[in-house]
């Protein structure tokens, strides 16, 4: 298994040889390599089995640094970087050639942040390249918001995941582009809609799934357990697999069900807060699919702020499973 630890050098080592590390982020944690090297980009899609034409983000410490990799960032996109970076956003922006095409899967764009985590922060200015780094999972499995998750799934492939607690927004990033003009959400995230909306007025929600995305997180089956994953009524669903006699686990939103035992239900937030919500979202799946049950039955969030991230999420990791 891979080595667990706070030693930012270490970890520059290992990515300095074109090797792998798990890196934590405000998000979930990433498998990080040397974004400017192919063959270290192609260890990343081969570790997560990650179809190579599903783009990667790529991370930097600072605004002026992005310049280097990008050709230009238009004004309205500069406005939401200088407002919310460090954070839990990702612009899509023109490549320059130092890029490689392998890390926008031969797209002329290439999707760049900067992430709010210290110990990456550091991280990052001491290396003399930008990290290639996608979720530190098997590719289309539950995101990793602790280094243990990340060990757990990756560790007998990597050296060494460095070690920055629990993630404190547990969503990726919103993803956010343009075209024509205008201002376009990829992919629904730990930014709110309404908060990117408030700073640049109003923007266009392009959030669907696609065997060949323009950007990271488009793909209809991600962020999924590997136990079935229904979608639904939770009265409804409990009712008909107890009738079935199928086992089951619940994930639900604010709801309580005294008649189930505590260990076959979690709760994303007894009092109804989004944010606590999506900090827990894939801990929780990933608790749920360990169990000895043969579905997990889920529920949708309220459809506002954070809860259209979640959702996204949630359907995604149905893939189709939602009750009729």
């Amino acid at each position: 298994m891979a080595a667990i630890g706070k030693d930012i050098f270490r970890a520059k080592s290992i990515l300095e040889q074109g090797n792998l590390v798990g890196i934590p982020t405000e998000t979930v944690y990433g498998l990080a390599g040397n974004a400017l090297n192919s063959d270290a980009v192609a260890k990343i899609f081969a570790v997560k089995n990650r179809p190579s034409f599903d783009p990667l983000i790529l991370h930097t410490y600072s605004l002026e640094k992005v310049d280097d990799f990008v050709i230009e960032i238009p004004d309205p996109l500069r406005q939401l970087a200088e407002k919310f970076w460090p954070g839990p956003l990702t612009l899509l922006l023109p490549k320059k050639d130092i890029v490689p095409d392998l890390v926008t899967s031969g797209l002329d764009k290439v999707a760049v942040r900067i992430p709010n985590h210290p110990l990456t922060l550091e991280l990052l200015s001491v290396l003399d390249f930008p990290l290639a780094a996608p979720s530190a999972n098997p590719f289309g499995y539950i995101s990793p918001t602790q280094a243990i998750h990340v060990n757990d799934q990756l560790g007998d492939k990597i050296a060494y995941v460095l070690d920055g607690g629990s993630c404190q927004v547990g969503l990726e990033s919103t993803i956010v582009g343009m075209e024509q003009g205008s201002l376009v959400i990829y992919r629904l995230g730990g930014l709110e809609v309404g908060s990117i909306e408030k700073e640049v007025g109003k923007v266009k929600i392009m959030v669907h799934s696609s065997s060949n995305p323009k950007s990271p997180g488009m793909l209809k089956s991600h962020y999924a357990p590997k136990k079935p994953f229904v979608l639904g009524n939770l009265d409804n669903l409990i009712k008909d697999y107890s009738i079935k006699e199928i086992p089951f686990a619940v994930l639900s939103f604010d709801k309580n069900f005294p008649g189930l035992p505590n260990s076959l239900h979690i709760q994303l937030s007894a009092k109804r807060d989004l944010s606590e919500a999506a900090k827990s979202l894939f801990a929780a799946m990933r608790t749920l699919d360990s169990l000895d049950v043969s579905v997990i039955l889920a529920e949708l969030l309220p459809e506002e702020g954070l809860g259209r991230a979640i959702n996204d999420r949630l359907r995604r990791a149905s893939a189709g499973e939602e009750e009729k």
